[in-house]
């Protein structure tokens, strides 16, 4: 690690030797420049590599940066190596520090038991102060202290924006963070989608047998409606993955690594392959209508009787009449199943 910076700074290690410092007990020349290190009135080392070295009682007052790259499983610990960098100094000017985590090990910060539930998150943006405003604290009902807040919308520069006021004084958003509740109430640690690969895994064991269970389901609807009760979050996926991703490719893609879909892919290929030449054109009609309505709006909506009430599909009759033109509502039905089968043909 030592060699790595020396290389990516070898301009800076070359004008001085100490500019990066690997301080272990093993390392003589490196113990030996511990007290530089955290004097602030020393210029070198401005870099260290070490192993524990930040989990004593090393009184770091400068320390602005904290690089963690290897597992920290113990509660203690991880408060003593993040104790080295909140030492505040105000003559230094170093009122704040930098975590960079490669292990994750700042999920400790979601465990109530590393200070309780945050009383305030603040992660400033570009342009932002560095010590968050003392009006952001916002409790739990949407106020300010005992100041209610109104959220009127506002037109501006052509979009639509929100301006909030407390008592008639218009206050902004300073960041905003978004975290997740597990099915049994607890915080999601890791990343929505590894969060959300687990839990679809723990229904579905593989591809095949996902794929069995949706083949096999009369409402595939249902399939997704309890994956949500296990805690998946489907929408907010969605958001990361892609918005014109159907359900089902969004599990495929992210449990068991498939290439994704477009609904109004899926929608397409159905059309071409012309499996609807049975019936006949009106039918065949309020079936591309539907198709179309799956690449808008997903599969929920097609499996619902309550789509034959919109438009376009108004313009074939009531739904008892559009109902008929298939025969009966079981043919109707049975037409929606062989929809659906087409349009997870290609990934079944």
């Amino acid at each position: 690690m030592r060699q790595a910076l020396v290389n990516a700074n070898a301009d800076l290690a070359a004008a001085n030797k100490r500019y990066v410092m690997r301080i272990t007990g093993d390392e003589d020349e490196g113990k030996a420049q511990l007290d530089n290190f955290i004097d602030p009135e020393s210029t070198f080392p401005v870099l260290v590599t070490t192993s524990r070295l930040m989990s004593t009682g090393v009184d770091a007052q400068t320390c602005k940066l904290i690089v963690l790259d290897r597992k920290i499983g113990s509660m203690t610990e991880f408060k003593q190596i993040i104790g080295r960098g909140t030492r505040i100094n105000e003559d230094y000017n170093k009122f704040f520090f930098t975590i960079m985590d490669f292990k994750r090990a700042t999920a400790h910060f979601a465990d109530p038991d590393f200070d309780g539930d945050p009383v305030q998150i603040y992660e400033p943006r570009e342009g932002d102060p560095i010590n968050p405003p003392d009006n952001i604290v916002q409790d739990a009902e949407g106020s300010y202290g005992d100041a209610p807040v109104v959220f009127p919308e506002d037109e501006t520069d052509g979009g639509r924006t929100v301006k909030y006021y407390v008592d008639d004084v218009e206050v902004k958003v300073a960041t905003e963070r978004v975290q997740y509740l597990d099915s049994e109430g607890k915080l999601i640690t890791e990343s929505l989608k590894d969060y959300s690969r687990k839990t679809i895994l723990k229904s579905f064991e593989s591809l095949d047998a996902f794929l069995t269970v949706w083949s096999d389901a009369d409402r595939k609807q249902a399939i997704i409606d309890e994956l949500a009760t296990k805690g998946l979050f489907l929408d907010e996926l969605s958001e990361q993955v892609g918005k014109n991703y159907d359900a089902f490719d969004l599990v495929c893609h992210v449990a068991f690594d498939q290439p994704p879909l477009t609904r109004r892919e899926r929608a397409d290929n159905v059309k071409k392959r012309n499996v609807f030449a049975k019936y006949g054109e009106k039918t065949r009609a309020v079936l591309n209508a539907l198709l179309d309505k799956y690449a808008d709006g997903g599969l929920k909506s097609v499996e619902s009787l309550e789509i034959l009430k919109v438009d376009p599909l108004t313009s074939f009759g009531t739904p008892v009449e559009i109902v008929n033109l298939f025969g009966s509502k079981k043919k109707y039905l049975a037409a929606i199943e062989q929809l659906e089968a087409e349009l997870y043909k290609k990934a079944a």
